[in-house]
């Protein structure tokens, strides 16, 4: 019979630890949860009424206690295989091992789905609860960044899971660099001694009123909402999706709980898939917000994600030189690390937000003369980190210099 190992009970311990170091959300994410089957575990909730006036005549009020067991089911449920054929491990050197497998696929696929996924379940969860506001990206300011931020703290209930130390704050790297050129407080830069006796600059901000602050680079985990069944698998921002510019959330009732059911490695001859190694990786995982203990109410969360609309304004004159187009984008502001790219043509497909950009798109700058057939069409597009579109325009007709 053929012999597998599950190297996920194996390395139960380890792939956690991979898993926390690698993931923008780890503060949220646990494993003590009191498991009731496979992928569904139980939270309690519980209130109770508060003091009435007493009544010196004698007796006492009585007041009630609600409780109720409620089971959470893990939904994201995923899986994936590889066969590595056994020449290519032995030309390798055996680097196509099933640590290394398991380490990359774990950094480069799993560690920013689990990011992915945790930022837009908290981000719906506090739009459903009505816990956000929109607000342009490019509205933002070095003077008036700092004073958002902590309105935002201020708001509803979160000051009191402020004041308990349990609130984090994800923000995206634009909002990261207003903020450390904020002009609302006078900040200390620290000078650090590197290799080679060079000194480097410290200016990042990491915490606001004793949150700490988490900046999200990579920004293509950071929307409100992902397609997780793209062609080639992996996730993609959804059609329709905000950027977010700000997350809150509280460690106490935020809990990101993975359940790692197998990892399964088969050596050759073990298995009929071919002459090498099967590596098969499956797991449950889920982003759960708790209600407080007080009423109930979801209250520990909080999203601020771009209100620009999806659509750039693009105007196309007569330009200097003859056959030249002056294309301008005269709406919205482009947004700090992102490029303009267009594609003009008799006629032009317009692509869909979220998606990654195609090929056949030239680079632009705004406003520029480029060299385009007067009565054709011109499509401008902006994208962000990852080439995925985070704008995009009509179809223009061109209009070029006699």
């Amino acid at each position: 019979m053929p012999q597998s190992f599950n190297y996920a009970e194996q390395w139960a311990q380890q792939l956690l630890q991979a898993i926390v170091q690698g993931t923008l959300c780890s503060p949220f994410v646990t494993n003590n949860v009191k498991w009731l089957s496979a992928k569904v575990f139980h939270f309690t909730q519980m209130s109770t009424t508060g003091y009435k006036n007493h009544a010196r005549t004698g007796g006492w009020n009585r007041g009630a206690v609600n409780q109720a067991d409620v089971a959470y089911t893990l939904y994201h449920d995923r899986d994936i295989e590889f066969l590595v054929d056994k020449a290519d491990v032995d030309e390798t050197n055996q680097t196509a091992t099933i640590q290394n497998i398991s380490q990359n696929f774990t950094e480069l696929q799993a560690n920013p789905e689990i990011d992915a996924e945790f930022f837009s379940q908290v981000a719906r969860t506090a739009i459903d609860n009505g816990l956000f506001t929109e607000t342009a990206l490019t509205s933002y300011t070095t003077g008036n960044v700092y004073g958002r931020l902590k309105a935002m703290l201020l708001s509803g209930k979160l000051r009191i899971y402020r004041q308990r130390g349990s609130l984090v704050m994800y923000v995206s790297s634009t909002i990261m660099d207003l903020l450390e050129r904020s002009t609302d407080f006078t900040r200390q830069i620290v000078m650090n001694t590197i290799a080679d006796g060079g000194m480097g600059i410290q200016s990042r901000v990491t915490d606001v009123d004793g949150v700490p602050l988490i900046e999200i680079i990579d920004d293509e985990r950071f929307y409100t909402e992902f397609d997780f069944s793209p062609e080639d698998g992996g996730f993609l921002p959804a059609v329709g999706a905000q950027k977010i510019n700000v997350l809150i959330a509280s460690t106490e009732t935020v809990k990101k709980v993975p359940k790692i059911n197998s990892i399964y490695f088969f050596a050759p001859g073990t298995h009929t898939e071919g002459d090498g190694y099967l590596y098969q990786n499956r797991a449950y995982s889920g982003t759960f917000v708790f209600p407080n203990g007080k009423n109930n109410k979801i209250d520990s969360i909080f999203v601020d994600y771009d209100a620009v609309g999806t659509a750039l304004t693009v105007s196309s004159v007569a330009g200097t030189a003859s056959g030249d187009s002056l294309i301008t984008v005269t709406e919205p502001v482009l947004v700090e690390g992102n490029v303009f790219k267009y594609k003009s043509a008799a006629s032009v497909t317009i692509p869909t937000v979220g998606t990654k950009l195609g090929s056949g798109w030239t680079a632009m700058t705004s406003p520029h003369d480029y060299t385009l057939t007067t009565g054709s069409k011109i499509v401008v597009v902006e994208v962000g980190t990852g080439g995925v579109i985070d704008r995009v325009s009509a179809a223009v007709t061109v209009a070029s210099k006699a």
